[in-house]
């Protein structure tokens, strides 16, 4: 229905947020993490927006970026996980961290969410492991991905990745480590030793 909405900061309370625009008041329910960095009451913000339409409820639910849309979307594709499930989750995780604990099958990372037990955490990993990939933990946008893919720095990340785990470490761990120091310019054994340092 909408895409996305841009306009002013009126009042933001918990999980909710209202925003002025054409002088129109968007009651817009938020990921917990977002309400700490939207802009001061009567800054300019644009939010991407999710319209949920049910029998007895029409609610918008927003995002300050895509890439947390598109995940958000993806968690409510996930059986038996609502709007309110996919933004409890995405306001205990990030996207990329949700990202690479189903790359990872961290269950336990996933079910810290509110409401989200063990077997949920277990059904969104089954659900969602073949729609994410590795290099999806590296690129937010579209444009990154085709970057990576051609300069061939996905291939080099996830062999490092798989260097680190074969050492002993947390897929997830591994994953974070490689993504805080990843450049264009690095290879495997550059990236191995850098994430090697991040990681002592």
């Amino acid at each position: 229905m909408y895409a996305y909405l841009k306009g002013k900061v009126a009042e933001v309370a918990g999980d909710n947020l209202v925003m002025e625009v054409g002088n129109i008041g968007y009651n817009v329910r938020i990921p917990g993490s977002v309400a700490a960095l939207l802009p001061p009451v009567g800054q300019e913000v644009k939010i991407y927006t999710y319209t949920s339409v049910r029998e007895d409820a029409l609610q918008l639910f927003g995002f300050l970026s895509r890439d947390d849309l598109e995940m958000y979307r993806m968690l409510i594709g996930v059986s038996g996980i609502g709007p309110k499930g996919g933004l409890a989750i995405l306001s205990a995780m990030s996207a990329d961290e949700v990202r690479m604990a189903v790359v990872a099958q961290d269950a336990k990372a996933i079910a810290k969410a509110p409401g989200i037990g063990n077997k949920t955490a277990q059904r969104i990993i089954l659900e969602l492991k073949d729609r994410i990939s590795l290099e999806d933990t590296f690129s937010l946008q579209a444009e990154e991905s085709s970057m990576v893919q051609a300069t061939g720095l996905g291939q080099a990340r996830t062999e490092a990745v798989e260097a680190l785990t074969a050492l002993g470490y947390s897929s997830a761990d591994a994953l974070r480590a490689v993504k805080a120091v990843g450049s264009e310019e690095m290879d495997v054994e550059s990236l191995l030793k850098a994430a090697l340092k991040k990681m002592i």
